[in-house]
């Protein structure tokens, strides 16, 4: 009796238990999976999205999402506990991160490419050394120092502005009150490939300024890079049809010159066929870098011939070859040769003919 009453009470007890499990999880019918209800044994976790049940002691109260998703709650830590707050709930599954600032590595403009670098025999200051000092971003205000203040010349201008652009982009004084007029100002007016070099740069570093108002980078020199001048023999102009006689005078034309044009006249050299001219040669003209120099035509070994011309200065030589035909001298007359027309005698050129006829 005793048995079957004990066997009677667990089949009770178990019954009930079986009861109470399927009520709880089960309930109205609202909180099951495929209904999508709140109930708080239902969370979300992580980015698996893995549904799973929570034990009742271990689940706080649910608290609906903006999504309309049900989550809980973190229970809240013991120093949470300690100081009076209660731990940040995790966010939804749903929702991605907000995105934060964070400090982007900026590109630094491109700099001066290479010149280059003019002999500076005189070593007095002009626009194409100090071009070169510029060449080294570290040297800027070393060569700000040596720029007139008051030049109103367009290539003194330019390096003094990008003197000052190179300091003040790196974080090392300046300032970009003006540099933005001054880039304007000079549009146009820059005439040689040094000073069209160092007037792009600026205009780089005023855009870099305008997209990083408040940026700085650091300036590096970039020897890679193709020169700024292309310096060369751009012709031989002989007055006639690519002939002249020794003793005669021809124009060498040199373009994007590099150097201060005034030192070549002192300092350099001409050679025509092979023989180098005596003497310094003589400018017939300047224009930006722009170069003509006179130069007078020596006696050669044989003629005709046909010859190179070569300027050379520094450790740098253009030669343009073939450039002109050199012809006999004019024969000097014996003495006691009559030459020339007789007095009293003029002679005319040929008549012109008439198109019309006889």
């Amino acid at each position: 009796m005793a048995i079957s009453l004990g066997m009677r009470i667990s089949g009770l007890l178990v019954a009930g238990a079986v009861a109470v499990a399927y009520a709880a999880f089960t309930g109205d019918g609202s909180g099951t999976p495929d209904r999508g209800g709140g109930d708080a044994r239902i969370v979300t976790v992580g980015p698996s999205q893995t549904a799973r049940p929570l034990a009742a002691s271990a689940s706080p109260t649910p608290r609906q999402s903006p999504a309309g998703a049900a989550s809980a709650a973190v229970p809240p830590t013991a120093a949470s506990h300690t100081a009076g707050t209660t731990a940040p709930p995790p966010p939804s599954p749903r929702t991605s991160p907000t995105p934060t600032s964070v400090n982007r590595l900026l590109v630094s403009p491109n700099w001066l490419p290479p010149g280059p670098v003019s002999p500076d025999a005189d070593s007095v200051p002009d626009p194409s050394s100090v071009y070169d000092r510029l060449r080294d971003p570290h040297r800027c205000g070393a060569a700000l120092d040596v720029i007139p203040v008051t030049s109103a010349d367009p290539e003194w201008r330019v390096l003094r502005a990008l003197a000052t652009a190179c300091l003040t982009v790196q974080g090392r004084g300046g300032g970009w009150n003006t540099l933005g007029k001054d880039h304007a100002d000079l549009a146009g007016k820059v005439r040689t490939c040094k000073g069209r070099a160092a007037y792009a740069v600026l205009g780089g570093l005023l855009d870099f300024h305008r997209r990083h108002p408040g940026g700085t980078v650091r300036l590096t020199a970039s020897p890679g890079t193709a020169p700024a001048c292309a310096y060369r023999i751009a012709g031989v102009d002989t007055g006639g049809a690519g002939t002249a006689r020794p003793g005669g005078t021809v124009a060498v034309e040199l373009r994007d010159t590099y150097f201060d044009q005034a030192e070549l006249p002192r300092f350099g050299s001409v050679s025509i066929g092979g023989r180098q001219l005596a003497g310094p040669s003589v400018p017939r003209s300047r224009s930006g870098d722009r170069l003509v120099l006179a130069v007078v035509v020596p006696s050669l070994d044989r003629y005709p011939r046909t010859v190179d011309v070569a300027v050379r200065y520094g450790g740098t030589e253009v030669r343009l070859k073939n450039a002109f035909t050199v012809t006999a001298p004019a024969v000097v007359p014996s003495p006691g040769v009559p030459s020339g027309t007789p007095q009293g005698v003029l002679t005319l050129g040929p008549l012109p003919v008439d198109p019309s006829g006889p």
